[in-house]
């Protein structure tokens, strides 16, 4: 595979996530990987201005957007798949194994409009399977652990790794959510740092560990090999697995869990309106015991 991608990231300081504009220059081609709706979860208000900067920096690339490329279903913001498809004609496209990730959340919401196969999205990506992108070639890699469904995308040197591993001073996702495994996790991450040393990684998240004082999302195999606080070399399965147990019990819902995850199963559309027209979003509520 060729590695000429041009890349373009925009990372939305609200949701700390990254969106990728990854493109051919040479035949005008783009995909949009991990695209951000805006959305205040005070107002119910939504809005796309992060995802027209994409859409801006592709027209000035003079690039056609072909793809939209979710990791998985985020649970910390919603996707803006749906305004980018509607602007550009791209295929929204996601891991197989997003069927799964419905069929848990499907009765959580009473979504009885979530097909539960995937239906929801234009394309469902197998393990190994290569998209075209012009000159270009997106490799799939199924990584799950955080979700049964997260997939990173290879394109030459560079993998967009999702929310399975982030910068090496911060260290590894959390796989306490539903269908989640810190043995399966661990198992992909070995899977990523396999690859060439050289090989960049680009995170979808950074929460800038405490030390840090700047935000960052691009680093190496070879750095997360040697630095990774979680998972660098000479850590075990079973000590993974026990840290990241005991982490993750320590860790609060992300702010957006509920509001994503309904909306993301859905590849980004809201749930069919109300009677009254109005669509809502359900929000399941448990007493304490």
């Amino acid at each position: 595979m060729s590695d000429k991608a041009v890349i373009d990231a925009f990372f939305d300081e609200a949701t700390l996530t990254v969106t990728y504009l990854v493109s051919d220059p040479a035949r005008h081609r783009a995909a949009v990987i991990d695209p951000v709706l805006d959305y205040d979860h005070r107002s119910g208000k939504a809005s796309t201005a992060s995802a027209d900067r994409v859409l801006a920096k592709a027209r000035e690339r003079g690039v056609q957007v072909d793809w939209v490329l979710e990791t998985h279903a985020h649970a910390d913001h919603l996707t803006a798949a749906p305004h980018i498809k509607a602007k550009t004609g791209a295929q929204v496209a996601i891991g197989e194994h997003i069927k799964d990730v419905q069929r848990i959340f499907k009765p959580v919401f009473g979504a009885d409009d979530v097909s539960g196969e995937g239906r929801e999205f234009d394309r469902l990506l197998r393990d190994g399977e290569v998209l075209p992108l012009g000159s270009l070639e997106i490799e799939v890699m199924h990584l799950p652990g955080h979700t049964p469904a997260d997939v990173a995308y290879r394109v030459g040197d560079a993998v967009f790794v999702g929310d399975t591993i982030f910068m090496p001073d911060y260290g590894t996702a959390r796989a306490d959510f539903p269908g989640g495994d810190a043995h399966r996790l661990y198992q992909s991450v070995r899977r990523l740092l396999a690859l060439p040393a050289e090989t960049r990684l680009f995170m979808c998240h950074d929460y800038k560990a405490p030390g840090r004082d700047s935000y960052a999302w691009e680093t190496t195999v070879g750095e997360e090999r040697a630095k990774n606080v979680h998972v660098r070399e000479g850590v075990d399965e079973q000590a993974f697995a026990a840290m990241r147990r005991e982490r993750d019990a320590t860790l609060p819902a992300p702010v957006l869990l509920l509001p994503s995850v309904q909306v993301n199963i859905r590849a980004g559309h809201l749930p069919p309106p109300d009677a009254n027209g109005t669509r809502y979003l359900r929000i399941p509520v448990r007493m304490a015991a």
